[in-house]
């Protein structure tokens, strides 16, 4: 998981304001969450340079994920330059995560 950052309440705003960030919302004990894990370290691995791929942790970090109305996990949300632009909730397949991704790096 070297190219991702954990994200949580204190430094959130900060670190999505520029660019593309994919936001990862799970915690420990979520199986889909788990099922959905190797996905995003792929896809860090495969965008880095490009896209800030992130995880925040909703029980660690109540304040963003009541922020953004997470109230399913996983959730996974993108923004540009601080912006919410696409919003998955549930297991979701890496080509389309790569696809919402490419449409927001052009």
């Amino acid at each position: 998981m070297a190219n991702i950052k954990h994200l949580d309440d204190n430094n959130f705003d900060t670190e999505i304001a520029e660019g593309v960030v994919l936001v990862d919302f799970y915690a420990d004990w979520c199986g889909p969450c788990r099922a959905i894990a190797p996905i995003i370290e792929e896809l860090a691995t495969e965008m880095n340079g490009k896209v800030m791929i992130s995880k925040v942790d909703v029980d660690k970090a109540q304040g963003v994920s009541v922020k953004f109305g997470v109230h399913s996990i996983p959730t996974l949300i993108i923004f540009k330059d601080g912006k919410e632009v696409k919003r998955f909730v549930g297991i979701t397949m890496k080509s389309q995560l790569q696809e919402a991704l490419k449409q927001q790096i052009i």
